[in-house]
């Protein structure tokens, strides 16, 4: 299944990137009701799933990106775009990201799958779907990428297969992406809000390793990364995590079809963060690269009409899995 031609041809003004990026989170107001279950981790900790229901016979496991939520734009969209087409849908928040701090000093990171596991579990010990299908955007994609490669032959029969949407597979090329100039609004809100957690933390458990001044005076995630995420993970530093937890050396173990879609002007990525090489003789993936998209963004119309490229895509890929 090789790199495919995408169908994405946005109007002139989606055709800049940071407009596409931004668009539904200044302007998309859809709504949603969720149906919250909380459920424990092996750990001691608790994950906050958010159910919309109905009555389908398929689950879309739905994981959002870096300090995103339920609540994301992009994942009310396509949680009620799919529900629309009778598709049941659960969206996984990540630890600290349901709007209340998660009970350990560390809460996620860009590779931490067994989370993903512990849902996958409970679900296939509470629920008898017939097809469960992955659903990652961002950070969100790049966990669903590794967990569908490292898991390979145990993966669960019912998981029929995996979509992922604007993923950082190289964390490192994405770090140093996002390091640009023109970025920069981009890396001060989520430092902004990671700062503001980890601070929360370190009052909650007084007694840590981490370097207070150095998460204060983080400018970038590789400032962060060393600070934070690698002390709290036991990685020897950013790099060693941004190795680890890359979904990229993963992608040539998934064995269960797959949809990865980036765009090439998502100003989040590098270079390396499109597996070209790895998906050009895939037997189970299949790549596709719009020339325009943005990060996570994919609009089609101005006036709230049609917003709703990605989601259609998604959907029918989905129908196609499971048929």
């Amino acid at each position: 299944m090789p790199i495919v031609k995408s169908t994405y041809q946005p109007p002139l003004l989606f055709k800049n990137n940071h407009f596409n990026t931004i668009y539904k989170t200044l302007f998309f107001k859809n709504n949603i009701i969720y149906k919250r279950k909380r459920i424990s981790t092996p750990d001691n900790d608790f994950l906050d799933l958010d159910f919309s229901i109905v009555g389908s016979n398929t689950l879309v496991i739905a994981m959002h990106g870096l300090e995103g939520s339920s609540r994301s734009h992009y994942l009310v969209s396509v949680i009620n775009y799919l529900n629309s087409k009778k598709i049941d849908c659960v969206a996984l928040n990540f630890r600290g990201c349901s709007g209340e701090d998660n009970n350990q000093l560390y809460s996620y990171n860009s590779g931490k799958t067994d989370d993903l596991s512990t849902v996958l579990n409970f679900i296939l010990k509470h629920y008898s779907y017939k097809n469960i299908v992955l659903l990652g955007y961002s950070m969100g994609g790049n966990i669903t990428l590794k967990y569908m490669g490292e898991t390979n032959n145990k993966i669960p029969s019912e998981i029929k297969g995996a979509v992922a949407i604007s993923v950082p597979c190289d964390l490192e090329g994405s770090s140093d992406a996002l390091a640009k100039w023109h970025n920069t609004v981009y890396i001060q809100r989520f430092l902004k809000t990671l700062k503001k957690k980890t601070f929360i933390k370190l009052k909650k458990f007084p007694n840590n390793n981490i370097d207070k001044a150095a998460v204060l005076n983080a400018k970038t995630f590789e400032d962060f990364d060393n600070a934070v995420t690698a002390p709290l993970f036991q990685f020897k530093n950013a790099k060693d995590y941004w190795n680890k937890c890359s979904s990229k050396p993963f992608i040539p173990h998934i064995n269960k079809p797959t949809l990865l879609i980036s765009a090439l002007d998502d100003s989040f990525l590098n270079e390396s963060c499109y597996p070209i090489e790895e998906a050009e003789n895939h037997k189970y993936l299949i790549f596709e690269m719009p020339k325009y998209g943005g990060h996570v963004g994919f609009n089609t119309s101005y006036l709230g009409k049609d917003l709703l490229w990605s989601e259609k895509r998604i959907s029918n890929y989905i129908e196609h899995i499971i048929s």
